[in-house]
């Protein structure tokens, strides 16, 4: 078995403890946010840890409407702008804690007068070191260059970053991701099924909108790494702008469906799928009443209706079928999902 698949196995051990070990941290966070709000906050990283500053991007601002941005970190270790940060939050996000380029974004950052957050999977790691405050993915050490355990407890750590920033987000709730992780872990055996049926492909689109725009991302890339699939990733927005001119006939898209406000575009976009023949697989779940049938649907209902969107709790068990899709998928190639070949666990880059 590949190491990348028990990682995936991990998440609801990693996700619970995550939740609890770092609970008091974001409590101090959220007593601190409460006398001293950030005007804006600013998320930094790269790779996988940058799909998930995508998530944190469209959460932070949904939930508590605090003005949230992309770092761009080639603007501090290229051009070395000084930007005006005084009163900003500022987040680098690395699973090793070694990125070279986001530490400076966070080094620099201080300097100017930002309050700096850093979230990692290594205690010892310098991102941990030289934030103003640490805080730890407990997801035990990552051994598959392809990251998954650090990627859903990254999304965790910031639904309590956005409610230590005032978000309506319940603990409670919060506490039941891992559950629903574990539920998605269920579909294993339907996703070693399907992934058969695409051991040719070399060529994909991921569609995803909202709050599952991040895993389109990730899902992407997950292929990309493991599958050597070019895998391009769209919201169904953008890919009605252009880009749907190159999908034909069985041409494999793969869509995250939540219910909720983005599935009115979703249900579109299907339709106009349909019309052209393309191979279309969407990952949903129980609640999702009008989803098709063949979709790959998590065996939960994952909508809530406390005041917050209802496809909120949605991407840490929608990621799930996608990672166990492309580790199988990979199997299915004969390739090793875990040496993706010219890559290493750590990069380093400026």
């Amino acid at each position: 078995m590949s190491k990348m698949l028990e990682e995936i196995r991990e998440q609801p051990a990693a996700l619970a403890r995550t939740i609890e070990a770092e609970l008091g941290t974001f409590r101090a966070l959220r007593r601190r946010f409460e006398k001293d709000r950030p005007r804006l906050v600013i998320l930094s990283a790269r790779g996988t840890s940058d799909n998930a500053c995508q998530f944190g991007r469209y959460l932070i601002e949904i939930t508590t409407g605090t003005p949230t941005a992309l770092a761009a970190p080639s603007v501090s270790t290229l051009y070395h702008a000084k930007l005006a940060l005084n009163g900003a939050l500022v987040v680098a996000i690395s699973q090793s804690g070694e990125s070279t380029d986001t530490n400076i974004v966070i080094e620099e950052a201080r300097q100017l007068g930002a309050f700096t957050v850093g979230i990692t999977n290594e205690a010892s790691s310098t991102l941990a070191r030289i934030a103003d405050q640490a805080v730890l993915v407990r997801a035990g050490r990552e051994k598959s260059v392809a990251a998954t355990k650090t990627y859903t407890g990254q999304l965790l750590s910031l639904y309590l970053l956005a409610w230590a920033l005032g978000a309506a987000i319940e603990l409670d709730d919060l506490r039941r991701l891992p559950a629903r992780a574990a539920a998605a872990l269920r579909l294993e055996k339907e996703i070693v099924r399907r992934a058969e049926r695409y051991r040719f492909m070399d060529h994909a689109l991921v569609v995803g909108r909202g709050l599952n725009y991040s895993n389109a991302f990730e899902f992407a890339l997950k292929l990309m790494e493991t599958c050597y699939v070019v895998a391009e990733r769209f919201s169904s927005a953008d890919l009605l702008h252009g880009p749907i001119a190159m999908v034909g006939a069985s041409f494999p898209i793969f869509m995250l469906a939540p219910p909720g406000v983005t599935w009115p575009a979703t249900q579109e976009m299907l339709t106009k799928l349909k019309s052209i023949k393309a191979e279309t697989l969407l990952i949903t779940d129980r609640s999702n009443t009008e989803a098709p049938e063949g979709s790959i649907r998590i065996p939960v209902p994952l909508a809530f209706k406390n005041g917050l969107p209802e496809d909120v709790y949605t991407p840490i068990p929608y990621i799930i079928p996608g990672q166990l899709f492309a580790a199988h998928l990979a199997v299915v190639k004969g390739l090793d999902p875990d040496q993706p070949r010219g890559l290493s666990k750590v990069t380093q880059n400026l």
